[in-house]
């Protein structure tokens, strides 16, 4: 696919109501965060409904969002290197997806689309750039939360990997070779 735009959100998404400071503390995302923030992060954050089947970003789009699941699951495909879309994840209320493109400038490694209406809270890089000049500290600790939410996966799936390991490892090779014939 040629076209690699910044957002695959459709057109039928709408804006929808802001979210709340209330909500806003439920998510791990902005967790030790100040009133006075997330008050902040209420009036320029956006929110998207969607509808099933949308796509929100393609595997190898350019994107500078992140988004946060207020209502809905989403569902996370990774392309095999024989093309093969594979589920690697579901995300479901308070789960952030996207992070990696507000921290590196690649394009984006999976793609995501909704398994039923959802409701999005996006953060985009320019959200993040206002905090960062509304407040220090807090864009800071949204950074952190981010890194340790990345590094929470990473584990998941390093357990993942060495499980899958050792079960091919089991299947393809014998415990107890047969005696060698004198």
């Amino acid at each position: 696919m040629s076209d690699r735009s910044s957002s695959r959100i459709p057109a039928a998404a709408r804006v929808d109501a802001p979210v709340t400071p209330a909500q806003l503390r439920e998510i791990g995302l902005f967790g030790a965060l100040p009133d006075d923030v997330l008050e902040h992060l209420c009036g320029t954050l956006k929110t998207l409904r969607v509808h099933p089947g949308d796509v929100i970003f393609r595997e190898g789009d350019h994107g500078r969002e992140l988004y946060v699941v207020l209502e809905g699951e989403m569902e996370v495909m990774k392309k095999s290197r024989r093309g093969r879309d594979t589920r690697v994840a579901i995300f479901g209320p308070n789960d952030a997806f996207g992070e990696m493109s507000i921290i590196d400038l690649q394009p984006r490694s999976a793609s995501v689309r909704s398994l039923g209406q959802a409701r999005l809270l996006r953060v985009s890089s320019e959200d993040m750039d206002a905090l960062y000049r509304f407040d220090l500290k807090a864009y800071t600790l949204i950074v952190l939360n981010i890194a340790r939410e990345m590094s929470r996966r990473l584990r998941v799936t390093d357990g993942l990997l060495a499980d899958f390991a050792s079960n091919l490892l089991d299947e393809y090779v014998v415990a107890d070779p047969p005696a060698r014939p004198r």
